[in-house]
C-alpha cells in the first residue's frame, strides 16, 4: 500500500485540526457572501472541553462544504482543509484499493451508493450524447436481475431504458446465453449504446458479476459500451480478500466504481464514493454554476466535509493491515456460519470472498427470521430467501444462538 498508513490518535487529531484551521471559521470570520455558517449555537452544544479528544464533532460544528470534485481543477477556498482529506481518502481508494494510476482518477464522496450509481449514468448519457450525437432511444442500461434498485432509479431520472439480465437461480450469476440473446435483440431494434452496472456483490445476495462477461458479449455485438461497477456494499471487502479480484482500473474494461463507506467502514449515514477514470466527470459539468469557485461536477452539489473527514479518519485509523485483519475476521465468522448450514444440510447461498450468507426461505420458518432480523429478498408476497450479513456488531454468540434455533426446527420438521 502506497497511502494506506496507520497513524496513531495524536496524529489523527492534529491532522483534522489542521485542516480546520484552514477551514473558514465562521464563529470569529467576517465573510459576508456565504449561504453557510457553523452549526447554530443556540441549538447546538458547540464548545467545551470534550470536544478536545472528537475531532469528528468538531468537524461537524465546523460544518465544511466540500462542494466540487476536488481532483480536478479549483474549489471553494473557504473550505480547502476538508477537501484536501477527501483528496486523501479518493487517493487511497482509487490507487491503494482498486489500483489506478497516479493522477489517472477522479472522485469524490457522495450522498450514498444511489447517488454514485446515478452519477455513473448520468456521466455515460452525456458522452453518449456529446460524442455520438446519440439519442435517448438509441442508448440502454444493462444490469442484473439482482442489481440494486438505484439503477432502476437512474433509469427513470434521466429516460433512458433499463434492462434486466436473469441470473442463474443457485449461483446467481449472469445467464451468458441469455445476455448475448438480450443485446442482440436490443442491437436489433436500434440501441447502439449501452451502460452497464456490473456488481461486486449485490444487496441480496452478495454476488459478484464478472465485467468481462458484459465487456465480451457487447464487444462481438460491435456496439459501444461503458461499465460501471457497483461495489457499494462489496468495495471493502472483496479487493481486500479476494487477491486475484481483477475488478478494478487496471481492467480496461472498468470505467467507474461505487463504495459505500456507511456499510462496511462504518461512517455516518450518507458517504458513498464515486470513482471513474480521468476525462469522464466533465461530461456533467454544470456550467450555469458559475458563482461557485470550480467545476460543479457532481449531482448533488453541496456535500458534508464533515463526513469525508469521517471517512479520512476511519481509513488511516486501521491503516491496511488493521483493516485486512478487521475484514479477515468477519471472514473467518461468515465461515463458521456456513459450516454449521452445511452439518444442517441447509441450502445457501455465499460468494466466498463475502460476508453474506443467503438462505433459502423453506429452511427458515418464518417466526425465526423475525426473531433474528434476517431480511427477505422480498417483502410484498412469497419470498425464496433470506439473508445473514456478518457485520461488526454480529459475533461467533449470535450466530450460535440463530443455528440451535434453525436446528431446533429442522428436527421439528423431520418429527
Amino acid at each position: 500500500m502506497k497511502y494506506w498508513k496507520k497513524l496513531s490518535r495524536p496524529q489523527l487529531i492534529k491532522k483534522i485540526d489542521t485542516a480546520l484551521e484552514s477551514t473558514v471559521d465562521f464563529e470569529s470570520s467576517r465573510y459576508l457572501g456565504y449561504p453557510v455558517s457553523h452549526l447554530d449555537e443556540n441549538v447546538f452544544n458547540t464548545s467545551g472541553t470534550s470536544l478536545d479528544n472528537a475531532p469528528i464533532l468538531k468537524s461537524f460544528i465546523a460544518n465544511p462544504n466540500n462542494i466540487g470534485c476536488h481532483t480536478l481543477g479549483k474549489s471553494e477556498e473557504a473550505f480547502k482543509g476538508s477537501q484536501e482529506l477527501e483528496k486523501e481518502v479518493i487517493r487511497v481508494l482509487a490507487v491503494d484499493i482498486f489500483k489506478a494510476k497516479e493522477d489517472e482518477y477522479d472522485g469524490y464522496i457522495a450522498t450514498g451508493g444511489t447517488e454514485a450509481n446515478i452519477q455513473a449514468l448520468w456521466v455515460y448519457r452525456n458522452l453518449f450524447k456529446k460524442e455520438f450525437n446519440a439519442s435517448l432511444d438509441e442508448m440502454v442500461i444493462l444490469s442484473s436481475e439482482d442489481t440494486h434498485y438505484s439503477v432502476h432509479k437512474g433509469s427513470n431520472l434521466l429516460s433512458v431504458e433499463n434492462v434486466s439480465i436473469p441470473v442463474d437461480f443457485n449461483s446467481r450469476e449472469i445467464i451468458a446465453s441469455a445476455l448475448d440473446t438480450i443485446v442482440g435483440k436490443l442491437a436489433s431494434e436500434g440501441k447502439k449504446y449501452f451502460m452497464v452496472i456490473s456488481n461486486m456483490a449485490t444487496t441480496m445476495f452478495g454476488s459478484v458479476d464478472n465485467p468481462d462477461v458484459y465487456a465480451e458479449i457487447l464487444t462481438k455485438h460491435n456496439v459501444n459500451f461503458k461499465i460501471h461497477v457497483d461495489g457499494a456494499f462489496g468495495g471493502f471487502i472483496y479487493p481486500i480478500t479476494n487477491k486475484q479480484s481483477t475488478i478494478n482500473f487496471e481492467n480496461p474494461n472498468v470505467t467507474s466504481i461505487t463504495i459505500d463507506a456507511h456499510k462496511m467502514l462504518q461512517a455516518p449515514y450518507g458517504t458513498g464514493v464515486f470513482l471513474c477514470r480521468k476525462g469522464y466527470i466533465e461530461n456533467v459539468l454544470t456550467k450555469e454554476a458559475q458563482y461557485v469557485d470550480g467545476m460543479d461536477l457532481t449531482l448533488s452539489g453541496s456535500r458534508s466535509g464533515a463526513n469525508a473527514i469521517a471517512v479520512w479518519m476511519i481509513l488511516f485509523s486501521y491503516g491496511y493491515y488493521g483493516w485486512f485483519e478487521k475484514i479477515n475476521t468477519l471472514i473467518l465468522r461468515t465461515e463458521w456460519l456456513c459450516d454449521q448450514l452445511n452439518t444442517l444440510n441447509v441450502a445457501y447461498f455465499r460468494d466466498p470472498f463475502m460476508n453474506i450468507v443467503t438462505i433459502k426461505s423453506s429452511y427458515v420458518p418464518e417466526d425465526l427470521a423475525h426473531q433474528f432480523g434476517l431480511v427477505p429478498d422480498t417483502h410484498d408476497g412469497e419470498n425464496s430467501w433470506y439473508k445473514v450479513i456478518v457485520m461488526d456488531h454480529v459475533e461467533i454468540d449470535d450466530l450460535l444462538k440463530f443455528v440451535e434455533e434453525l436446528k431446533v426446527s429442522q428436527l421439528q420438521k423431520i418429527n
